[in-house]
């Protein structure tokens, strides 16, 4: 049997970054952990096929093709942030997330990720970077305080 897998952003790594207006890639699980943003849409509610309003916060899922349609979606959206593993060498992160973010931060610890029991997971296999889209959230991202390298785009 497969293990459940959810991974939810530790709720101090968003409260970083300040409000957020919708998260469209959550669960009611992450929600009550971390409260990522004001609004939220669940798996069920299907974010993909939803508007995105405002401020918006993703940490995606990892799996492709998924990732690549929250990432291309974020960048037509245009402002706030999301949270992705840093593999650089990916075509889709090059061709969707370099060309249209503002800006990145790649984190200098491994973020261990909340499981879904609410238990905090192992060491993963890759880093992490936060992307804001837009200059307010690339000027947010510029004086957070998580350990890492800020890069203008």
């Amino acid at each position: 049997m497969k293990e459940n897998d959810e991974w939810y952003t530790p709720p101090e790594i968003i409260r970083s970054l300040g409000e957020f207006d919708l998260d469209p890639c959550t669960s009611i699980e992450a929600y009550n952990i971390n409260h990522s943003a004001k609004n939220y849409y669940t798996v069920e509610d299907n974010g993909l096929s939803k508007d995105w309003f405002g401020r918006v916060w993703i940490n995606p899922p990892y799996s492709y093709p998924l990732i690549k349609e929250f990432m291309v979606k974020m960048a037509k959206h245009g402002h706030g942030m999301a949270l992705i593993f840093s593999k650089v060498e990916s075509k889709w992160l090059q061709d969707t997330v370099l060309e249209c973010a503002t800006a990145v931060k790649f984190l200098y610890n491994r973020i261990k990720f909340i499981k879904s029991d609410g238990s905090i997971g192992g060491q993963p296999r890759n880093g992490s970077m936060l992307i804001a889209y837009g200059e307010s959230d690339a000027d947010i991202l510029s004086r957070n305080e998580l350990k890492g390298k800020f890069i203008r785009l």
